[in-house]
C-alpha cells in the first residue's frame, strides 16, 4: 500500500520541522515537501503532486486562501488547514473551509513540544481522513492506512450524561432537530442551512471544530442564511427559525422545561475524543425530546454520534443519515447505519426537506 504523500505549506520553519517530524513518524504517511509559501508549493507540485496539503492561511507572497481557491479550481486536492488559535485566524480559517478545505488543526500558541504531545493523534487522523475525502474531481488514490490503536481511553456519552431510563415523556407540540457532523461538515451545513426558509424548526448542531472557530463559523452562516445562526450560550432557547452551534471546547446538551427546549453548555472530558461530542447532543435529545426530535448525522470521520442516534431512534425520534455518495468522508453516517439507528439515508441536497417535514408532524 502506497504511503499518503503530504505537502506542508507554512512560513514558519519551526512549524514545518515539527509537523514534518510528527507526520513522518506515523505509519503510512510521508512528507514529500515542506515549503514556506504557496509559490514554492506550486513549483514543487509540478514535479510531484501530493495526496494531502497541510496549509497555513496567513503567509507572505500569496495567502493560503488565494492558493486554496486556485487549487480547487485547477486541481481539487484535500487540504487540512493548520491555523493559529486566534479570533483573526479563526475567521480566515472558516473562510478557507468554505473555499473547500477539509478540516482545521490548530497550531500551538506557545509550546511546540506540548503540541506534539497533545495534537499528534488529531493531526495524523485529519491527514488520513483527508486522504480518503471526496473533494471535487479528485483522482483515485490508494486507501489511507488504518488508524493505529488509540493510546488513550475513549470515553462515551456516559462521561457527561447517564443513559436514558424508561420513563414516559410528557407530550408537547414543540419539534427540534439535532444535527451532528465533522470532516466536510462546514460545507455540508452551509448547503443545508442556506436552503431553509425563515420559518423552520429549531435546530441544534454539533460540528467538530476547535474553540474560537465556532463563533466565526456561526457568524459566517448567519450572514448567508435566512434562519438565524449563532454560537450557543448556556440556557439559550431553541426557537423556530434559529440554529444553535455548539461552541468548540464545550459539550452542548438539549434540555426541556415544560413545552420549551433550551441548551446547556458544559465542560467535561472528551467523548469519542471530541468536545463537543455528537453522542452527547444526541443522547440529550433522546432524553429531552424523544419522538419530537429529528436526528441528522452527516459527513465525518469516526463513529461519534452513532450510539446517540440509536438512542434517539429507540426513543421514537426520526433519524436520517447523509448518503455515501454525497459525503466528503462516509464515516459517522456509515457507523450509525451499521448500528441500526438510521431510518433512511438521503443525499445532502435532500436533507433540508427532511428538516422541514418536522413542522408537519
Amino acid at each position: 500500500m502506497s504511503a499518503i504523500k503530504v505537502m506542508i505549506v507554512d512560513d514558519s520553519a519551526v512549524v514545518r520541522q515539527v509537523l514534518s517530524s510528527l507526520l513522518n513518524a506515523a505509519s503510512g504517511i510521508t512528507v514529500t515537501h515542506a515549503v514556506a509559501n504557496p509559490l514554492l508549493a506550486i513549483e514543487r507540485m509540478k514535479v510531484q503532486w501530493p495526496d494531502v496539503i497541510v496549509l497555513d492561511v496567513e503567509m507572505p507572497k500569496m495567502d493560503g486562501i488565494t492558493f486554496l481557491r486556485k487549487l480547487m479550481v485547477e486541481h481539487p486536492t484535500p487540504v487540512v488547514i493548520c491555523s493559529t488559535l486566534t479570533e483573526k485566524g479563526a475567521q480566515t480559517s472558516v473562510e478557507a473551509l468554505t473555499a473547500g478545505a477539509v478540516s482545521i488543526i490548530t497550531k500551538p500558541r506557545l509550546d511546540l513540544k506540548q503540541f506534539l504531545h497533545d495534537s499528534a493523534d488529531e493531526l495524523v487522523s485529519a491527514v488520513r481522513a483527508a486522504a480518503g475525502a471526496h473533494v471535487g474531481k479528485l483522482t483515485s488514490r490508494p486507501s489511507p492506512a488504518p488508524l493505529p490503536p488509540p493510546v488513550t481511553a475513549k470515553l462515551n456519552a456516559d462521561a457527561i450524561l447517564p443513559p436514558m431510563d424508561a420513563r414516559p415523556m410528557t407530550a408537547t407540540t414543540e419539534r427540534v432537530v439535532a444535527i451532528g457532523t465533522s470532516t466536510g461538515g462546514t460545507q455540508a451545513l452551509e448547503e443545508v442551512l442556506t436552503a431553509l426558509p425563515r420559518v423552520s424548526p429549531g435546530i441544534v448542531v454539533v460540528q467538530h471544530m476547535p474553540e474560537k472557530f465556532t463563533a466565526a463559523f456561526a457568524a459566517r452562516l448567519d450572514s448567508v442564511c435566512e434562519v438565524r445562526v449563532k454560537e450557543a450560550e448556556n440556557n439559550d432557547r431553541v426557537l423556530q427559525g434559529q440554529v444553535l452551534i455548539a461552541p468548540g471546547g464545550k459539550h452542548m446538551l438539549l434540555r426541556r422545561t415544560g413545552a420549551q427546549y433550551f441548551v446547556e453548555v458544559v465542560d467535561g472530558p472528551l467523548v469519542n475524543r471530541h468536545r463537543p461530542s455528537v453522542d452527547v447532543l444526541f443522547r440529550s435529545a433522546a432524553r429531552a425530546a424523544g419522538a419530537n426530535a429529528l436526528g441528522v448525522i452527516m459527513t465525518g470521520m469516526g463513529d461519534d454520534g452513532a450510539a446517540g442516534m440509536l438512542e434517539m431512534h429507540k426513543a421514537g425520534a426520526r433519524t436520517v443519515a447523509q448518503d455515501e455518495a454525497s459525503c466528503v468522508v462516509y464515516g459517522m453516517p456509515k457507523e450509525a447505519v451499521k448500528r441500526g439507528g438510521v431510518e433512511k439515508s438521503v443525499p445532502l441536497s435532500a436533507i433540508y426537506r427532511e428538516i422541514l417535514q418536522q413542522l408537519q408532524y
